[in-house]
């Protein structure tokens, strides 16, 4: 299995290459070469496989250059109870006949991120171990990638993160878990703006190939190939939890800012996986559902971009998008450079010409837009009709599946992560704050260590120069 750029200019590389590596020289996003397609004697094969095993299956298609007992080592030991808290790993709790939750919130730091960034850490910290060398890691959060992240990397030989956040924009609960961590191999910047300027300082640095290669600069945002590809395998787990035959169509509804989670689901049914539709919630900041509803892709800058009670998706630029309209538009590099390249930087945007957005309905999206008083009678609503108390973002997700269900078809919608991050929205939804897990209790009062630093991805690169060894 090769993997190409999205934008073409970059040489096709095996996976181990494009692990540490994250974007691709040209500004594109790498992509396998092609998708494995699974037909049904492969899904009933894999049915009543555990997670550990399922997840090695998936991988085992695009990763070709780990050696197999390896790969199957490094995901059982990932994948454990001990980690996640269930030996399902994301297990389906149903609200009502055709409705139910797939509970991707278990891991270390309470967020579906974990998921795939405690299997980023192993593959990093093999990879590295491989080659003898050291990896200085650069990624931005909205509020939980930067946390599952430092909790998969910290403590890892040869690793460093360094971990861009909005100032002031996440929930204290997020703030926390990230900002107490007082391992030496993380550093917390707190950017004075909003996500997508941490998100474009990331792009930038990634952007200076020196820089890049002297201090070996990596990145774990879903950007990552790899990260995204640990997402693929809970929509085939979810698949057979809702499902008893190989032949039923499910359809999911998924929170997205970033487009990574809901890009994840695209590659699986592009795969094969009877996925019918995949329907895409956003919060106020609703770049997706505007594309999706009309075929204009608008960003929005920092001033547009509000400030909501679902945090971790207030992004007014989805990265992982790119990957997407690349198989809408025929995995034409030229049109993908002349899109994202040059329009997006130079109009803010653009429009599906008259064949793209023909093609459009084909692949299965949906989208639907949440408020706050939306996902205040959301969560008000799943606790008092199911007995089930839910986070914000996971509220957008359940509004826009209860507009987005079809009789006859389950609708899956994926958990964000646990309530308790965001206890101010909870209590002002249902009048007490949510239970907190244990060990997370007084976690806003422990001692912070972060820096404040401008949006410029200059001093950024100033930081990480006087923090790690060239």
């Amino acid at each position: 299995m090769r993997y190409l750029s999205t934008r073409g200019e970059a040489q096709e590389r095996p996976f181990c290459e494009i692990l540490l590596e994250g974007l691709a020289p040209d500004g594109g996003l790498y992509l396998p070469e092609s998708y494995p397609r699974i037909d049904a004697a492969t899904l009933a094969r894999w049915r009543p496989l555990s997670y550990p095993d399922l997840a090695y299956e998936v991988l085992s298609l695009y990763i070709d250059d780990i050696p197999a007992a390896d790969l199957r080592a490094l995901v059982r030991r990932t994948y454990t109870a001990e980690v996640f808290g269930d030996a399902r790993i994301t297990p389906l709790q149903p609200l009502a006949p055709g409705l139910a939750l797939l509970r991707l919130s278990n891991g270390p730091t309470l967020a579906f991120k974990d998921v795939a960034m405690q299997l980023l850490g192993a593959l990093f910290e093999y990879q590295l171990g491989r080659l003898k060398q050291e990896l200085n890691i650069l990624g931005a959060t909205s509020g939980d990638t930067g946390s599952a992240a430092e909790y998969a990397m910290r403590g890892r030989r040869g690793i460093r993160v360094f971990m861009l956040s909005p100032h002031g924009r996440m929930s204290p609960f997020q703030q926390a878990q990230m900002f107490s961590l007082a391992d030496p191999n993380i550093h917390n910047l707190a950017i004075e703006g909003v996500f997508d300027d941490c998100q474009d300082i990331v792009k930038a640095v990634s952007a200076d190939l020196d820089f890049k290669r002297r201090f070996s600069i990596g990145t774990v945002n879903s950007i990552n190939w790899a990260r995204l590809l640990a997402q693929v395998v809970y929509y085939f787990a979810g698949y057979f939890q809702a499902t008893t035959r190989d032949d039923e169509v499910v359809d999911f509804t998924v929170p997205s800012g970033n487009f990574g989670n809901v890009c994840a689901g695209h590659v699986a049914r592009t795969m094969g996986l009877p996925i019918g539709r995949l329907a895409v919630a956003t919060n106020e900041n609703d770049v997706l559902d505007e594309f999706f509803r009309t075929g204009t892709y608008r960003v929005r800058g920092s001033a547009e971009t509000h400030e909501t009670s679902s945090p971790s998706m207030d992004i007014g630029k989805a990265s992982n998008f790119e990957r997407f309209v690349f198989d809408l538009v025929g995995r034409d590099p030229a049109r993908i450079r002349a899109l994202f390249g040059d329009a997006v930087a130079r109009d803010g945007g653009f429009t599906l010409d008259a064949a793209e957005a023909a093609r459009l309905p084909g692949f299965g999206f949906v989208s639907g837009r949440s408020t706050h008083a939306d996902r205040l009678a959301t969560i008000r609503h799943c606790r008092q009709q199911h007995g089930v108390l839910i986070d914000p973002h996971t509220a957008d997700g359940l509004k826009v599946a209860l507009e987005r269900r079809r009789a006859g078809v389950p609708m899956l919608v994926l958990e964000t992560a646990l309530p308790a991050k965001f206890e101010a929205t909870i209590a002002e939804a249902v009048g007490f704050a949510p239970p907190r897990p244990p060990g997370t209790e007084g976690l806003e009062q422990l001692p912070r260590r972060f820096e404040v630093l401008p949006a410029d991805a200059q001093r950024v690169k100033r930081y990480i120069a006087d923090h790690c060894a060239a």
